[in-house]
C-alpha cells in the first residue's frame, strides 16, 4: 500500500481561551484544524490492491470538503492572521461535526495503510461497511450545514450540494474481485478442513502477489502486522479471530520459507513445488531460521542431519516442534503439554507476553497443526516426533479420569461430614463447619453442586437467623458461593431463603454479612424469573439503597451491581427510584472517595429508561456539571454512561436543559473531544447531543444579516 504523507505540525483544535459568547468554540482553530486534516487526507492516493474504489471515493469526497474549507477560510480572512468576519452561530457545530467525520475517515485510511493486507482481505465487507458509515456520517453533517449563510463562491456551493446528494445516495460497495480473492484465501487456509491436502504454492504466491506481497521483505512485514493485530482481537470474544490470525502468520511464514528459499536477502521468487512433497535433499536447506534440531529420519537421511524448523512451528516454552498447538487468551500459541504444565504450576500469565490470562481455555490451532504435519511429511520427519502416541494419550486420559473421580468422591464425603456438623453440632462446631463449607464452595462448580446435593442449603438458611455474628457471616457467604451454580439458585429460593437473606441485608450484625447478602441477591437475580420476585419486595430495594449509603467501597459496589441487575427488568426501575436510589447515586458521583463512579453512572443511565427515573434525575441541578466533568475525567465506560444520561436529559427537558448544558463552559469542548476520539458508542451519542445543542443554539441566536 502507498506510504502515508509526511507528518505535519497539527494546529490546535481546542484553545485555552474557552468558549465564545454563543457557548461554542472560537471558529479560528476550528477552521484551521478542518483545513489541515482535510488537506492532509486529500493528499492520499487510492490504494492499488485492496478497497481501491472505496478509498478513491473517500479521498475524492474529502478533496471537495477541502475546497469548501479553503474557500471559507479565504472569504472569512480579514487579510491577517485571524478570521475577519464571524461565522454564523448555527454553522459552528456543523463544521465541528464535519471535522470529526474527516478525522475518522483519515483514521480508517491510516489503519488500512499500516494494517495487515491479509487481515483486510479477510474482513473486506467489514471495511466496506466502515466506509459506508463514514459516507452516511458525512451526509448527516451536510444535512445541517447552512450553506446559504456561508460566504463561499457559487462554484464551491454547487460542488458541496452535489457531494451532499451523492453521499445521501451512497450504498455499500464490496469489490467482487476482493470477494473472490478472499474465498481463495479461505480455501488455502482450509478453515473448514474438509480436505487436508498439500498446499498449492502456485496459488499461494498468486494470492499474495494480488494483494501486494511480492518480496521476502513484504512477507516479513506482513507477519509483523498480523502479530500487531492479535492484541486487538484477543479475549473471550475474539478466539476465532485470533485463531485465524495465527493461521495466517503460520501460512505466511511457511510460504516465505518455500517461495524465497535462495537466501535471506534474496527477494527473487523461485519456482515453488507443485502439490507434492519436497525432495529429500531439501531437508538440509536452511528455512530462514536461526536455530536447528537434530532428528533421526528415514534411511535416506543420516542421524546427523540437521533440520531447520520454522520458528512458528516451535513451542515458545521448550523451543521443540509442537505436537498439539493450542491458543491461549492472549492469542499466542504453545504446545498443549508445555502450557498445561505452566498453568498447573500456578502461573496465570502468558509466558511470552507476561499478560495476565483472562481465561484458562486452550483452543486447538488446527490450521497450524495441519501446516506442521505437512512440513514434517515433506521433510521425512518421523511421525513419532510430531504425533502423540495413542497409548500415551489414552493413559493420560485414563489417569485424569481416575484422579477426577477420586477428587469428587473426597469432596462428597467432606460435604456430607460438614452438613452433619451443621445439623447437630454446637454453635462453635456449626461456625467452623459453615466456614469450611464457605471455603469448599469457593473453588469450583462441582464442589457447589456436591454441597447442595449433600443437603447443606436448608441448614445454611436456618443459620442466617443466628445471633452469632461470625456464624451468620459464614452462613451467608457459603450461600453466596453455592448460589453461583445456577441449579442451586432454584434450591435456595424453593427453601424459602429470600426472606432470611433480606433480613441479613437490612439487619446483619456485621457489615461483611450485609455486603455478602447483597452479593447473594445479585447472584439470585441473574435468573430472569427471580428478578421479578425480588423486585416485588420493597424491603429488598430499601436494603440495597441503605447499603449503598453505609457500606464499604466493595459493599457499595455489590449493592449498585445488584440494583443494576434488578433494574434490567423494566418494572423494577420504578421500585428502585421509589426506594430513594437517585439522590444516593448523585451523592456518590460527587464523592471522589466513594470509588464506585462507573457503577453509579451505569445505574443512573439505566434508570433514565423510566419516566419516574428521568423526572427524579432531572430535578438534580448538580447533575449537569458533575456529568460534564465526568465527560473529561471519567473512564471510557463512564464517559459513555455520562453522555447517555445527558442525551436523555436534553431530549426529556427540551430547550431549558440544552441551555443549562450550553452554559457550562466545558460541555461543548468535552463533547467535541468525545465525538472525535471516543468509542463508537460515545461518538454516536456525542454527535447526537451536539446536533441537539446546535438546534437549541439556532433557536436562541438570531441569524446575521
Amino acid at each position: 500500500m502507498d506510504p502515508l504523507p509526511p507528518p505535519l505540525s497539527v494546529p490546535p483544535l481546542l484553545t485555552s481561551t474557552g468558549l465564545s459568547l454563543s457557548g461554542l468554540l472560537p471558529p479560528a482553530s476550528l477552521i484551521e484544524s478542518l483545513l489541515y486534516v482535510s488537506t492532509e487526507l486529500a493528499a492520499f492516493n487510492p490504494f492499488p490492491f485492496l478497497q481501491t474504489r472505496n478509498t478513491a471515493t473517500a479521498i475524492q469526497r474529502t478533496r471537495l470538503i477541502s475546497s469548501l474549507v479553503e474557500d471559507l477560510h479565504d472569504s472569512l480572512s480579514g487579510g491577517g492572521g485571524g478570521l475577519g468576519r464571524p461565522l454564523p452561530p448555527s454553522s459552528i457545530l456543523c463544521l465541528t461535526e464535519l471535522c470529526s467525520v474527516v478525522r475518522r475517515t483519515k483514521a480508517l485510511l491510516e489503519s488500512l495503510a499500516t494494517g495487515s493486507a491479509l487481515w483486510t482481505l479477510l474482513n473486506t465487507e467489514v471495511f466496506a461497511k466502515r466506509f459506508l458509515c463514514c459516507a452516511r456520517e458525512l451526509a448527516a453533517a451536510l444535512d445541517i450545514l447552512p450553506l446559504s449563510l456561508l460566504p463561499i463562491s457559487a462554484d464551491v456551493r454547487e460542488q458541496v450540494e452535489l457531494l451532499h446528494r451523492q453521499t445521501k445516495r451512497a450504498d455499500l460497495f464490496v469489490d467482487g474481485r476482493e470477494s473472490r480473492l478472499r474465498d481463495e484465501l479461505f480455501c488455502i487456509m482450509a478453515l473448514d478442513r474438509r480436505e487436508r491436502g498439500f498446499l498449492d504454492f502456485n496459488k499461494v504466491d498468486d494470492v499474495m502477489r494480488r494483494i501486494g506481497l511480492k518480496t521476502a521483505a513484504a512477507y516479513q512485514e506482513e507477519m509483523k502486522r498480523l502479530e500487531s493485530e492479535i492484541p486487538k482481537q484477543a479475549g473471550t470474544g475474539g478466539l476465532i479471530a485470533v485463531s485465524n490470525i495465527n493461521s495466517l502468520i503460520a501460512l505466511v511464514s511457511y510460504a516465505k520459507s518455500i517461495i524465497f528459499h535462495c537466501s535471506r536477502g534474496d527477494s527473487s521468487t523461485l519456482k515453488p513445488p507443485r502439490r507434492h512433497p519436497l525432495p529429500t535433499e531439501s531437508a538440509s536447506v536452511a528455512l530462514s531460521r536461526s536455530s536447528s534440531w537434530s532428528v533421526a529420519t528415514s534411511p535416506r537421511l543420516s542421524n546427523s542431519t540437521v533440520l531447520n524448523i520454522p520458528d512458528e512451528f516451535r513451542c515458545p516454552i521448550t523451543l521443540d516442534l509442537m505436537k498439539e498447538p493450542v491458543i491461549v487468551a492472549t492469542g499466542h500459541t504453545y504446545d498443549r503439554s508445555s502450557i498445561s504444565r505452566w498453568l498447573n504450576s500456578g502461573h496465570q500469565n502468558c509466558p511470552k507476553s507476561g499478560q495476565k490470562l483472562i481465561h484458562m481455555a486452550l483452543i486447538p490451532n488446527y490450521s497450524l497443526k495441519s501446516l506442521i504435519e505437512q512440513w514434517c511429511k515433506e521433510n521425512n520427519v518421523p511421525s513419532t516426533l510430531w504425533q502423540r502416541p495413542a497409548a500415551a494419550e489414552a493413559a493420560v486420559t485414563a489417569d485424569h479420569i481416575s484422579e477426577t473421580r477420586a477428587a469428587i468422591e473426597a469432596v462428597r464425603m467432606t460435604a456430607e461430614f460438614l452438613v452433619g456438623k451443621l445439623a447437630m453440632g454446637s454453635p462453635d462446631t456449626q461456625r467452623q463447619a459453615a466456614y469450611e463449607l464457605r471455603l469448599l464452595a469457593k473453588t469450583c462448580m462441582d464442589n457447589r453442586r456436591i454441597i447442595a446435593e449433600a443437603g447443606a442449603i436448608p441448614f445454611l438458611i436456618t443459620l442466617l437467623g443466628s445471633r452469632d455474628p461470625l456464624l451468620q457471616e459464614n452462613a451467608v457467604t457459603a450461600l453466596l458461593n453455592v448460589s453461583i451454580f445456577d441449579n442451586n439458585k432454584s434450591l435456595i429460593m424453593a427453601a424459602g431463603g429470600l426472606d432470611p437473606i433480606l433480613k441479613v441485608l437490612r439487619e446483619g450484625a456485621m457489615m461483611e454479612a450485609r455486603e455478602n447478602a447483597a452479593a447473594t441477591i445479585f447472584s439470585l437475580s441473574i435468573l430472569d424469573e427471580y428478578k421479578a420476585a425480588i423486585g416485588e419486595r420493597a424491603d429488598a430495594m430499601l436494603g440495597l439503597v441503605s447499603l449503598l449509603q453505609e457500606g464499604t467501597v466493595s459493599g457499595k459496589r455489590d449493592a449498585a451491581t445488584a440494583l443494576f441487575n434488578l433494574a434490567v427488568y423494566d418494572p423494577n426501575k420504578t421500585t428502585v427510584v421509589a426506594a430513594g436510589a437517585v439522590p444516593v447515586l448523585v451523592k456518590l458521583l460527587m464523592d471522589e472517595q466513594a470509588g464506585i463512579t462507573d457503577e453509579a453512572l451505569s445505574l443512573i443511565s439505566l434508570l433514565c429508561g423510566c419516566e419516574d427515573g428521568m423526572r427524579e434525575i432531572g430535578k438534580r441541578r448538580e447533575m449537569v456539571p458533575v456529568l460534564v466533568d465526568l465527560l473529561r475525567l471519567g473512564s471510557p465506560k463512564g464517559k459513555e454512561h455520562s453522555i447517555s444520561v445527558l442525551l436523555g436529559l436534553c431530549k426529556d427537558g427540551g430547550g431549558d436543559m440544552g441551555r443549562r448544558l450550553l452554559m457550562n463552559a466545558r460541555s461543548v469542548p468535552s463533547l467535541q473531544s468525545l465525538a472525535a476520539t471516543g468509542s463508537t458508542r460515545a461518538r454516536r451519542k456525542a454527535e447526537a447531543l451536539l446536533r441537539l445543542l446546535n438546534r437549541c443554539c439556532s433557536y436562541s441566536c438570531s441569524d446575521p444579516v
